[in-house]
């Protein structure tokens, strides 16, 4: 982009108005980041969290859709008449057992064995809210024409809500789709980005017995999810390279003298393409069958969430990559750098500190093996998933380091930047219906003949129950450290 035309998008006055609100309410985007950081939600248990968000977007005219898909802690906040639709969608689930202290680059749980937030989902909300909130300003002022939809997607981390908003239509209206997510840095791409993923539990039922008295009467669940196991270790020998699978046990007995009538195994499954994790998958229940029959017990194969990869498009990634080198890295303390390079010497990564300059636009861009749910999204509309830099560089996620800036002035500037991006570039693709129609025709163009399709059983509902007991173990003690003040947008 031309120097002239840089200068003009900048000058814009409903940017300036935007930006302008965005300063003005710097506190109350940081109060609203760390308000998410100390509520610490697990997904599908986001109360608190959802409350607050849908409050704030609500006291500030923008008309909700609560229980979004039947999730308790999804919604959708509607705003505006006419087109473009534009559709602004994050998460803000936390992680458990990883309760850190901000700003201190030791392990040091707020209430030990509670979840937290170890990524950044809490500036994800903040960035989204506030964003919006921006936006709006500047249209109301500036008589721009369009309408906002801005959803809440619970439970990223187990992979589970925007499937279901996508497969109950609520993004058959949208036009492009805007997704912000907490980073180390400025970065942006188009291409395949991150992996389709199959989420599903296996559950064996077998008999009990006496297993020291009686064991030829009983029945081992327990040996229907080992002898899976043993199944999947040597299928990995002959899957496709990008594709792969983890699991965790989530019920294996209650004591060494009874055997097991039920156990169960959690599973990922995971691949480049969304026919590849299916194809991982349907290999799996065929081992799982087998499992069954060599423990004489039987198997229950319930999907909890089936997930398209991450794709980005083009034409927004170029235009989030613009909003970037407009607005430029935060200006970091001496103080701020100082944390960062004590907190990564401490983590054994690279030590660099903060970054002030912003990545090159990745594109095509290198496929990750991680997965996450906007990836139906993606499929359905033109849609940029973009980072901004509320994290400390070369941490690793759901680790106790990546939680220790979340509450910092890292974050708080990281999330403002990140608004800025998120409002600048919502009010170009307003501004420019060629913006809507360049994006549509490359996206139409990526995808080839590939048509989204919900990989999701046609009759599954959200797992409702999911975290519920650990939130319910936690949720009392973490109530204590949750803020005293509320934000307040104005």
């Amino acid at each position: 982009m031309g120097a002239k035309n840089m200068s003009q998008k900048l000058t814009r006055p409903e940017k300036i108005c935007a930006f302008d609100y965005l300063n003005q309410n710097a506190r109350q985007i940081a109060l609203l980041n760390d308000a998410v950081f100390y509520f610490g939600e697990l997904g599908m248990q986001e109360y608190e969290t959802a409350g607050l968000l849908c409050d704030l977007l609500e006291e500030n005219g923008f008309t909700l859709e609560r229980n979004l898909s039947g999730f308790p802690t999804g919604f959708c906040a509607s705003w505006g008449n006419g087109g473009p639709v534009v559709a602004v969608h994050t998460e803000y689930d936390a992680n458990p057992d990883n309760s850190q202290k901000s700003g201190i680059t030791e392990p040091a749980s707020i209430v030990a064995g509670a979840p937290g937030h170890c990524e950044g989902h809490n500036a994800n909300a903040a960035v989204m809210v506030a964003g919006a909130l921006a936006t709006k300003q500047a249209m109301e002022k500036f008589g721009i024409s369009g309408r906002l939809k801005i959803f809440g997607a619970p439970a990223e981390e187990q992979l589970v809500s925007r499937p279901y908003f996508v497969r109950d239509g609520h993004f058959d209206d949208v036009d492009i789709a805007l997704a912000p997510h907490v980073g180390g840095q400025f970065n942006v791409g188009y291409g395949l980005i991150q992996s389709a993923l199959i989420s599903a539990y296996f559950t064996f039922h077998g008999e009990s017995a006496h297993a020291g008295s009686a064991p030829w009467k009983g029945r081992d669940a327990l040996d229907g999810v080992i002898l899976m196991d043993v199944g999947m270790a040597e299928f990995r020998e002959h899957m496709q390279p990008q594709s792969m699978c983890q699991r965790v046990i989530t019920q294996g007995g209650d004591q060494p003298n009874v055997i097991p009538k039920r156990a169960q195994v959690w599973w990922y499954f995971r691949g480049p393409t969304a026919q590849a994790a299916m194809s991982v998958f349907e290999r799996a229940k065929k081992i799982a069958e087998g499992a069954a029959l060599m423990s004489n017990t039987s198997v229950e194969i319930e999907v909890q969430s089936a997930v398209w990869p991450v794709r980005g498009n083009r034409t927004l990634a170029e235009l989030v990559q613009s909003e970037y080198e407009q607005i430029g890295a935060p200006d970091w303390s001496a103080d701020e750098e100082a944390l960062a390079r004590a907190l990564q010497e401490r983590a054994g990564v690279k030590i660099e500190g903060l970054a002030r300059d912003v990545a090159r636009m990745k594109g095509p861009a290198t496929q990750k093996p991680a997965s996450n749910d906007a990836g139906d999204v993606s499929w359905k509309v033109p849609m940029a998933k973009f980072y901004f830099p509320a994290n400390v560089p070369n941490i690793s996620y759901h680790h106790w380091a990546a939680g220790v800036a979340l509450a910092t002035s890292i974050a708080h500037k990281g999330a403002l930047a990140g608004a800025k991006v998120l409002a600048g570039s919502l009010l170009e693709i307003f501004a420019n219906s060629e913006i809507v129609q360049k994006a549509k025709k490359t996206f139409a163009e990526e995808i080839g003949d590939q048509t989204w399709y919900s990989m999701l059983p046609d009759d599954q509902t959200p797992p409702l129950d999911l975290n519920r007991a650990t939130m319910e173990k936690y949720r009392e003690l973490m109530r204590v450290h949750y803020l005293k003040e509320r934000p307040h947008f104005s």
